[in-house]
């Protein structure tokens, strides 16, 4: 949506949530399997954040010519959008204007926050992008948030970062974000923000959201997540904004120039697939908490017993630690 009511605005996130409401309400008249999962509350407190839905807003002064891309995400999480946001605002190998536009050569602001502990911070890059990635590879902590051009700290990008298990305290579902990158006139043109997804990086989610796959850039039509509900997929719809209104869209991973980058997505969820409950596609423990396996292990707790000489190994160890 656009209007002119700032963020956060109580007015237009209740017309949200309305909507989320008749959706839900006509899902569960058609027994629509999950039907209103995402929507942990009856009780709308005048914000979505919290209440299961995504949100990604931004306050823009709208310039002459406003493109913007609207990136749609399945069967992932938030930190999906690390690495190809790090290689639009950060990688000149990727982002040509980086070296060659005066009006980006001066890098971009990075909020990354921790959705563990409820704190973000600011970096800069280029001179902090060791510090950068450090963080955000680890995607599932932490989580590019928003990006904003250094020169005038205008709002570039904006990522929805609410995690549905950890609002929960139990398995929802993954998190379907979104985000929203504005292009051109000193910004990464549309071209540079398509090509960081031309990659399909591996990201949580799939699955019961327990697995890691490939995200897939794929049209509108295709944005079905079918084998093994996926693999994790993305759409991008480009629109003008104009006068507060958008123009649009345009599907813009309709596109065969994105057809090796598919077939790579499926060459690597044939392969990952064959590993089945085992890691590297299954999540880490970390990651698992909000599903059976914690009761697993409640219930065979007292079945466990020591082993002598993995205990001796494991103080040995200890030892050369200090």
């Amino acid at each position: 949506m656009t209007h002119r009511k700032g963020v956060d605005s109580a007015e237009i996130h209740g017309t949200a949530w309305n909507a989320f409401q008749e959706a839900a309400k006509v899902a569960k008249e058609l027994g629509l399997y999950a039907a209103g999962q995402d929507l942990l509350s009856e009780a709308f407190s005048g914000n979505v954040r919290g209440l299961g839905p995504g949100v990604a807003e931004m306050e823009i002064e709208e310039r002459p010519a406003e493109p913007i891309i609207v990136f749609m995400a399945d069967k992932t999480e938030p930190g999906a959008f690390n690495l190809p946001l790090f290689r639009v605002f950060a990688d000149p190998f990727n982002t040509a204007g980086l070296v060659i536009d005066p009006r980006m050569h001066e890098g971009f602001i990075f909020e990354v926050l921790d959705v563990y502990e409820g704190k973000k911070v600011l970096l800069n890059a280029p001179e902090e992008i060791y510090d950068i990635l450090a963080l955000i590879g680890t995607p599932g902590r932490y989580v590019i948030k928003r990006v904003y051009r250094k020169t005038d700290k205008m709002i570039s990008a904006v990522v929805s970062s609410e995690r549905l298990n950890l609002i929960a305290g139990r398995y929802v579902g993954k998190d379907d974000p979104v985000a929203i990158v504005r292009c051109q006139h000193g910004l990464p043109a549309v071209g540079e923000v398509l090509e960081a997804f031309a990659f399909p990086h591996l990201v949580a989610g799939w699955m019961r959201g327990s697995h890691f796959g490939p995200l897939m850039p794929v049209p509108q039509r295709h944005a079905k997540c079918t084998r093994f509900d996926g693999p994790p997929r993305i759409v991008a719809l480009g629109f003008q904004v104009k006068n507060g209104k958008l123009v649009g869209p345009a599907d813009l991973f309709d596109d065969p120039a994105f057809d090796e980058t598919r077939r790579l997505a499926q060459n690597i969820a044939e392969y990952i697939r064959r590993h089945g409950p085992f890691m590297p596609h299954r999540l880490g423990p970390e990651e698992m908490e909000y599903t059976t396996l914690p009761k697993v292990l409640e219930k065979l707790k007292d079945r466990f017993v020591v082993d002598v000489q993995a205990m001796m190994e494991v103080e040995k160890y200890k030892k050369r630690e200090k």
